[in-house]
């Protein structure tokens, strides 16, 4: 039995949602992955009458598709779509029985727009939590448009290709044979890469707003949702919904909230900003503010925003070690999320570098899944929290080098070793191992103000208590900003302090 009996009861309630059959082709082997398949199928068949299969003739085994009866829509699942893709096996059932998906319209029409042929894979892994993002997409845009087809594929399932395509990072995509993108992506983005984008003229006809909030972070939809509570006009620029927040698997600190993933508080943002009348430009991105009559946002597409207040709440990113290496291996051996590229790593040789609580969780993570682990510290002790580090140190396989300085991340076409000088003797060595995982915190996204806006020597954009910046009428909250603590929590609420000082000072000025 592949499920659960609460997930069977949750399960039989979305199943009763479908609006016609849908037919599942089924390429079976004799293997172990083909049995917990069938396994599966054949639950997802005794819940609801709509699910009739029928054996395939697919280019993978083990794997199913999911199509309309008497037509295929090219959404294929090779592998079993449990775990953070169970989610995308559910939709795909749904939408392909004709329920109408979750989507603004204008998406829906770019996506059926695109012209020619579009064949996708994305290589997943389960314990991703930013691959169903991508998968969805995907699986929406092949129900949508007859030209293009997804299959889902499980590097765990499928170890022998993903590691002859070098895949050390999910979610990778293919189209057409050829790589498409590696990390997550939005429907948004991937229609932008594909060159469907909303017009230019959608942005430059807009009204002035009263606030614009740059950023769709924690801080940045507090923001929102506090100015639009205020009745004026609100907008709200977002490069991707919740930020930083989608890079986080649990969540347990949430006041109120005992336990959620970031990818689940990501949409729950989204949607409690959708329940106002903001105006949302997602998948954009803001690369100039300057201060004329009006405030004005450049956004990358060379649209310009005007409005009477601004609040910044861009965020921080993955800090980078800045070595040889690092960039020219970035998802071919270096990567930045252990949970989501951890189970490609299985039985190698890597290391961690960074000794604060992130770097140590990931190494304690990794150490259930590599061969073995190196983690690499730059301080002559390790930061993390001491109960991290007891539990570091029990584990047989996980070696601890401190006082070190990485120096080059070395490979040919991917990672195969790690060079860094003791920093007492200056004696430099090197290691041969087959992947890098850099947690050494993050770094503001404030490059893109230049000189605009006060910044502290870290890149932190300068707040008071009221989070104003230097700049009348230019505010900013979250961890963009020189705050003393980076939390959830703490963004939200210096979020809503932007917004309501931002009204304030609207209402004097």
């Amino acid at each position: 039995m592949m499920l659960d009996a609460e997930i069977k009861k949750q399960l039989t309630e979305y199943l009763q949602l479908l609006e016609n059959d849908v037919l599942i082709k089924i390429s079976a082997g004799s293997d172990r992955v083909s049995k917990d398949m069938m396994d599966l199928i054949h639950e997802l068949t005794g819940l609801s009458p709509r699910i009739k299969t029928e054996e395939g003739k697919l280019p993978r085994t083990p794997s199913f598709s999911i199509n309309r009866m008497g037509e295929d829509t090219g959404v294929t699942f090779a592998g079993i779509p449990l775990g953070h893709e169970f989610t995308s096996l559910v939709l795909a059932l749904l939408q392909v029985s004709g329920r109408a998906p979750k989507v603004e319209g204008y998406l829906i029409d770019q996506v059926k727009r695109i012209q020619g042929e579009h064949h996708f894979e994305t290589y997943i892994s389960l314990s991703c939590h930013n691959c169903p993002e991508v998968v969805q997409a995907l699986n929406l845009m092949s129900i949508l448009n007859p030209g293009i087809t997804h299959t889902m594929i499980d590097g765990a399932a499928f170890k022998d290709e993903a590691e002859r395509k070098n895949v050390m990072a999910v979610p990778t995509v293919y189209l057409n044979g050829e790589v498409f993108g590696s990390g997550r992506m939005t429907l948004e983005e991937i229609l932008g890469k594909l060159g469907s984008a909303p017009d230019i003229s959608e942005f430059e006809k807009k009204e002035p707003f009263d606030i614009l909030v740059i950023g769709g972070g924690p801080a940045g939809a507090s923001a929102a949702i506090y100015a639009a509570r205020k009745g004026i006009r609100t907008g709200i620029v977002a490069e991707r919904f919740g930020g930083q927040v989608r890079e986080t698997l649990g969540i347990e600190n949430l006041i109120s909230v005992a336990y959620t993933e970031g990818p689940e508080f990501a949409e729950i943002l989204e949607q409690h900003v959708k329940n106002y009348e903001v105006d949302i430009m997602d998948s954009q991105r803001a690369v100039r503010l300057e201060r004329k009559e009006l405030l004005e946002v450049e956004l990358e597409n060379g649209a310009v925003l005007k409005s009477k207040a601004v609040i910044l709440s861009t965020g921080a990113r993955w800090r980078y070690v800045g070595v040889p290496g690092e960039a020219e291996f970035k998802n071919k051996g270096v990567a930045y999320c252990p949970h989501c590229d951890g189970p490609l790593y299985k039985g190698k040789q890597v290391a961690v570098i960074g000794g604060g609580n992130s770097g140590i969780e990931a190494a304690i993570d990794l150490a259930g899944i590599a061969g073995h682990v190196t983690v690499l510290e730059f301080m002559p002790e390790l930061k993390a929290d001491s109960i991290l580090q007891k539990r570091l140190y029990r584990l047989p396989n996980v070696t601890v080098i401190k006082n070190v300085q990485t120096k080059e991340i070395t490979g040919t076409d991917k990672v195969n070793g790690i060079s860094y000088m003791d920093r007492e003797t200056g004696e430099v060595h090197h290691q041969e191992l087959q992947g890098v995982f850099v947690q050494i915190g993050l770094t503001a996204n404030t490059d893109w103000l230049g000189e605009t806006v006060a910044r502290s020597p870290m890149g932190e954009i300068i707040v008071d208590h009221r989070n104003a910046t230097n700049v009348p009428g230019v505010f900013a909250a979250g961890d963009c900003t020189d705050s003393a603590y980076k939390q959830i929590v703490i963004a939200m609420g210096s979020g809503a302090s932007a917004a309501l000082s931002a009204f304030d000072y609207l209402i004097r000025n």
